[in-house]
């Protein structure tokens, strides 16, 4: 068995959509996954693809934002599947609104399951990298990081992601880790879609006028982003640390 398909790999937020996509990429690679949410059940579906196709995967149920919780996610992925050696941070919630009709607890949520989630995973997880002289976190941005209309508060999270990525790559890169973030345009997910019922559109209609807008004339596909996490994360990706790399069609503003 190669280095690569020995390398543990933790994906929050795995149960669907782009985390979906992202662990059966990696697994896809050689990558043992675990698959983490908040709901645990809601992982089979991800690790039942992953271990049909013939590879390792786990489930498990966390709340990223809880620093116990999110400890003892990580404690249970060394021992189930191997010390982790990649971290794709890319749990994540939608309070959308503008701001005089956004609440405290619309910002505490996002800013905690993104960027309090985030830094209590990659910290759980450094830990088993720095001991392996080796590790790859990928950070979930967006294009919504430049600002976006009723996003105050994701956009704030998602820029914010930004900064914490570029300061891990300083930090840790002396321990052969790379932290890099991708930043999403338009994919085609149930947070999409919600965003076409908050603004009373259909699901289609919100997607083919999107589409208009980006020079690639298509949305994104989960699968699009999970391509490009599975760049960052491979063993040839040892000299890119510390950038942001948008995925979205075209160029962005």
């Amino acid at each position: 068995m190669s280095t690569t398909e020995q390398r543990v790999a933790v994906v929050t937020g795995g149960a669907r959509g782009i985390g979906a996509a992202t662990a059966v990429r990696l697994a896809a690679e050689g990558r043992a996954v675990a698959v983490i949410d908040l709901d645990e059940a809601a992982c089979k579906d991800t690790v039942e693809k992953i271990t049909a196709a013939g590879g390792r995967a786990v489930g498990v149920g966390a709340d990223v934002s809880d620093e116990a919780q999110a400890e003892a996610a990580v404690a249970r992925v060394a021992r189930e599947l191997g010390a982790p050696a990649i971290l794709v941070n890319n749990a994540g919630v939608l309070r959308d609104n503008l701001l005089f009709k956004m609440t405290a607890a619309d910002w505490d949520t996002v800013m905690n399951v993104h960027l309090r989630g985030s830094f209590l995973m990659t910290r759980a997880v450094q830990k088993h990298m720095v001991d392996a002289g080796w590790g790859r976190i990928v950070n979930l941005s967006s294009s919504s990081a430049l600002g976006n209309r009723g996003q105050a508060n994701y956009s704030a999270a998602k820029a914010g992601l930004q900064g914490f990525t570029k300061t891990l790559a300083i930090e840790l890169g002396r321990f052969g880790i790379t932290a890099n973030a991708v930043a999403p345009g338009f994919i085609a997910t149930e947070m999409t879609k919600a965003t076409a019922e908050r603004v009373k559109m259909g699901f289609e209609e919100f997607k083919a006028a999107a589409a208009t807008q980006i020079p690639v004339q298509r949305v994104g596909e989960p699968e699009d982003i999970a391509n490009a996490i599975a760049f960052f994360t491979g063993e040839a990706a040892g000299f890119v640390s510390g950038q942001v790399l948008y995925v979205a069609g075209g160029p962005l503003d």
